[in-house]
């Protein structure tokens, strides 16, 4: 396993309540650190597949995982879980999937990346550098409505009008490449007392989750886990901030429901099952859990962490 330690990762092996000899599905590889716990657990007759579209991630597969045939690696988006099911013949079929969302520590840390403001990189943030459009392209071509609308909707950032204007006003005088020009930027217009946290916090995680489509990606996948899912395998979801987690809260309650509410259409992207009327659930709630204080003394990065875990019936 990696030297670092992915975040709950004994209460994500207890939430999928791992049995030897079955079909998992880590659908955020990441670095492998839940992958590898994962295929220990489940015994020499069980099988692991993993799903990552980073292509560090690939390699990190590669060379962590050579040889290991109850292991298989999948470049892709989770966000293609449901396709990717049916191309390998899994649905119905798989007793537990993993979703561990965000940023992972070594994008962070990577400045080459563009990720975190705190390194000094070019402003890229795509999860997938070979896919996409880079964030200083889209800095540099968005208008000022839509850059303080993603702002607003994804990093719930106050002052998301005031900083796009700076924004749009700095361009016009030097492109936007870097991300601590970016992060100055953004500081400049959000004058006052010091936060607890970096002014740009919120605009960065926003710019990133704009650019991957992280939060469509999540309610394609959370949709596709019905189907994926066994009779009583389980889905666990490990989330970093309230818009993650409200996606997967909602979806979770309702999908346990068995009088579904109507969804707005524009809002989640969930099955139409779901909003479909009177049906019976799809899932039973396990339960919710957070880290402990002696993981988040140990890694920071853990503190904001959520896993949520449910059921299939079947």
């Amino acid at each position: 396993m990696p030297a670092h330690r992915p975040v709950m990762l004994d209460e994500a092996l207890a939430g999928l309540a791992l049995k030897a000899g079955g079909t998992y599905v880590d659908a955020t590889f990441g670095r492998g650190g839940h992958s590898a716990a994962i295929l220990t657990q489940i015994g020499p007759h069980g099988v692991l597949h993993a799903l990552d579209h980073d292509p560090e991630a690939c390699r990190a597969a590669a060379s962590q995982f050579a040889g290991r045939t109850r292991f298989h690696f999948h470049r892709r988006n989770f966000s293609a879980l449901g396709a990717w099911a049916r191309e390998q013949q899994l649905v119905g079929k798989v007793d537990g999937l993993l979703l561990d969302l965000g940023v992972s520590s070594p994008q962070l840390d990577d400045a080459a990346r563009g990720f975190s403001f705190v390194h000094d990189g070019p402003l890229d943030m795509r999860m997938d550098p070979d896919a996409g459009m880079p964030a200083a392209h889209w800095l540099a071509t968005a208008e000022e409505g839509e850059i303080a609308e993603v702002l607003w909707t994804y990093g719930e950032e106050r002052a998301s009008r005031r900083i796009a204007r700076r924004l749009v006003a700095a361009r016009a005088e030097a492109p936007i490449t870097r991300t601590t020009q970016l992060a100055e930027l953004i500081a400049r217009a959000v004058p006052g007392p010091r936060q607890k946290i970096h002014p740009a916090t919120r605009s960065f995680q926003a710019i990133r989750i704009h650019i991957n489509g992280e939060l469509d990606a999540l309610k394609t996948a959370l949709d596709a886990s019905l189907d994926l899912l066994a009779g009583g395998g389980r889905l666990a979801v490990i989330s970093f901030h309230s818009l993650e987690d409200r996606i997967v809260k909602r979806f979770v309650r309702e999908a346990s429901s068995a009088k579904h509410e109507a969804f707005d259409p524009t809002q989640v992207l969930y099955d139409a099952r779901l909003g479909s009327g009177p049906t019976a659930p799809a899932f039973r709630v396990v339960g919710r859990v957070f880290p402990s204080d002696a993981e988040c003394a140990d890694n920071p990065r853990a503190r904001s962490a959520v896993l949520r875990v449910a059921e299939r019936r079947p």
